[in-house]
């Protein structure tokens, strides 16, 4: 460092109901950048206070946690924070979310079975007001902005509705689905509703034959 340069703190929030996953990339970045601060919140919710209260070079959210999704959060911090960069990470596979994310306003999407190696990387870019995508995903993402109208059925679906339709593709239960995201059972069975009307589907063997057939599951 120059002489007399005073060196910047930088400050990350990571958001994962997984302390273990919080722990991992908590050492990454710990390890990544000589002065660094980062805070953990294991939902949704206190990730939205830490954003509201603080300030923060970056932040860095599982897409499905209790109660509001990742989506949704990323979403309410483009409306009051539009230049803080929001790197989300999941299990999921790139084809399903990643477009999703782009398009409401994410700076990257990062697969967590490649954070280990690529959590650096992707940081970097979206600190310098860069996206990071997946090279697996950018033909896609650029047909998806050229193209706003789909014939693909699901991607009229919103992004709570995509996530509740991939649960009940993989047989999960209107409880098991509201003990999940922390919603009444009513509201569940609302969104199911909706689903089945946008998607045209009758039965849940019917969505889930759905999801195999567009590998949502």
């Amino acid at each position: 460092m120059i002489a007399g340069q005073k060196r910047i703190m930088k400050r990350f929030i990571i958001a994962d109901d997984h302390a273990i996953i919080r722990y991992a990339l908590k050492n990454i970045l710990a390890s990544a950048f000589l002065d660094v601060y980062v805070e953990e919140v294991a939902d949704a919710e206190d990730l939205l206070k830490k954003v509201m209260t603080e300030d923060w070079d970056a932040v860095i959210t599982d897409i499905s946690m209790p109660g509001r999704s990742g989506l949704e959060i990323l979403q309410q911090i483009r409306q009051t924070h539009p230049k803080l960069p929001v790197l989300v990470l999941s299990m999921h596979p790139e084809e399903l979310y990643a477009v999703r994310v782009m398009k409401a306003g994410g700076s990257g999407y990062l697969k967590k079975d490649t954070a280990m190696e690529e959590l650096v990387n992707a940081l970097n870019r979206i600190l310098q007001g860069k996206k990071y995508i997946p090279p697996s995903i950018a033909e896609q993402l650029a047909y998806s902005i050229e193209n706003d109208s789909s014939n693909i059925p699901h991607e009229d679906l919103s992004d709570r509705e995509f996530e509740i339709a991939k649960h009940l593709a993989s047989g999960m239960s209107l409880t098991d689905i509201s003990a999940k995201l922390s919603l009444s059972i009513t509201t569940i069975s609302t969104y199911r509703t909706r689903i089945m009307k946008k998607l045209n589907l009758k039965t849940n063997a019917d969505l889930t034959l759905y999801a195999i057939e567009h590998k949502i599951i």
